[in-house]
């Protein structure tokens, strides 16, 4: 395989490799990151325009849980609808190596959009997020173990540097093998995915992986994630809600699948989120 470099516990590869390699080793590993996967004008572009609303954003969870505010983070912001908030992250849905990617990844689930994108930023003196897998999301499938479907990819974007020390998201590689999906592991089996900015780390949501502690006293590591799972899952986001019409139909007819502006067409069905059995597009006149 060509375009692929060794680097410890994660393969690194360039974004011009076969997307039948990159599944190889996203098969084999659970994760790969993919070197420049958005550029730098991308990046300048997404962080120009969701400035204010992360300016605004207060770190920390809104969750009286003390679960889901230990997730989240108590130095964490999470800006989520970036679709709407950002017209460049909106040009990267139409992105042809991610499409490509999860038409493999959801060979048998014939469909896909997405179940959550949100800009993620790790403030200093932050603990490890706990670990855990993002199929979790839909229980019964944590049962299934390795042998159950990929109900969800991730494309972890790298807006700033991710290194060790700044909180480089930790993996388990080979966690996606393991026959007990409710064994998430421990920190000590985890490996940094440690990237330049615009390198993206693309793993399943099988793999057992965490936020890192960023133990800088100043530093803000900031990650574009960007979740999908088939059309037969409900994702975390109901983008038809608060997505407005005059921005979806700017969209290709694609993109605007992703957001559930269309219709879906899984393996097997005559088709899902439909108008009177019809395309939802049609009714939404796209």
């Amino acid at each position: 395989m060509t375009g692929i470099t060794a680097h410890p516990g994660i393969a690194h590869v360039s974004r011009d490799t076969p997307v039948a390699d990159i599944m190889e080793i996203f098969q084999r590993d659970g994760g790969v990151v993919i070197k420049q996967f958005v550029t730098g004008d991308q990046i300048e572009a997404v962080n120009q325009e969701v400035e204010p609303q992360m300016a605004a954003l207060a770190a920390g969870s809104t969750h009286d849980d003390e679960f889901a505010a230990a997730f989240h983070g108590a130095n964490t912001k999470r800006l989520t609808n970036l679709v709407t908030h950002s017209a460049a992250f909106r040009q990267l849905l139409d992105d042809d190596l991610l499409h490509n990617l999860c038409e493999v990844a959801f060979a048998d689930s014939g469909s896909f959009h997405i179940n959550s994108q949100q800009l993620i930023e790790i403030g200093p003196n932050s603990d490890a997020q706990l670990l855990h897998r993002d199929l979790e999301n839909w229980w019964p499938f944590v049962g299934m173990g390795p042998a159950g479907p990929e109900v969800v990819v991730n494309f972890l974007v790298a807006l700033t540097d991710f290194t060790e020390e700044m909180g480089a998201t930790r993996v388990i590689p080979g966690s996606n093998h393991w026959s007990d999906f409710s064994d998430r592991g421990t920190p000590e089996q985890t490996v940094p995915a440690v990237m330049r900015a615009g390198d993206a780390l693309f793993f399943s949501g099988k793999t057992a992986h965490g936020g890192g502690a960023n133990a800088t006293s100043d530093a803000y590591r900031r990650g574009l994630a960007l979740s999908l799972c088939p059309g037969f899952l409900v994702g975390e986001e109901a983008y038809p809600f608060i997505v407005d019409m005059d921005v979806a139909r700017q969209l290709p007819a694609r993109v605007q699948r992703l957001i559930d502006f269309r219709s879906h067409y899984p393996t097997g069905s005559p088709g899902l989120w439909q108008v009177d059995y019809s395309e939802l597009a049609d009714y939404l006149q796209l």
